[in-house]
């Protein structure tokens, strides 16, 4: 299926989306802060760009947006079209698999929320970060 937008359209919409400080990840340190939970990194320079990272307990958070890292985009059908999209976010998922998995061969803790699941029930996600922490009241 051929683009609906030249090369420059497509360009400047792409370059609007953005990679860090989404809606979902700047809720989920408001609330986090909120909640009392300090101690945490944003922006670290580590593989993968984890969203929030607690260095001293080894707790990584990844918040993935639900289009870039396919939450159930077949189940859905939220299927984008056939090449470039599909292979990008197929690549997306396996390096995720990946990070996962090196991360916690390193004894780190990894938890990844979806976008959706953080600006539906930001609360219910912070609860399970200080679960990890050994935080909870």
């Amino acid at each position: 299926m051929p683009d609906m937008y030249d090369k420059e359209t497509r360009s400047r919409v792409m370059s609007c989306i953005r990679s860090k400080d989404t809606k979902a990840e700047i809720a989920f340190r408001k609330a986090l802060w909120r909640s009392g939970v300090r101690g945490y990194r944003v922006h670290c320079k580590m593989p993968g760009k984890p969203d929030v990272v607690f260095t001293r307990k080894k707790v990584i958070v990844f918040i993935d947006g639900d289009f870039w890292h396919g939450y159930l985009w077949k189940a859905l059908g939220k299927i984008p079209p056939e090449g470039y999209w599909q292979k990008k976010i197929a690549g997306n998922m396996q390096r995720d698999d990946r990070q996962n998995e090196q991360y916690r061969n390193d004894g780190w803790t990894v938890i990844r929320f979806w976008e959706h699941e953080i600006l539906s029930d930001v609360e219910y996600c912070v609860q399970k970060v200080k679960e990890q922490l050994n935080m909870t009241a």
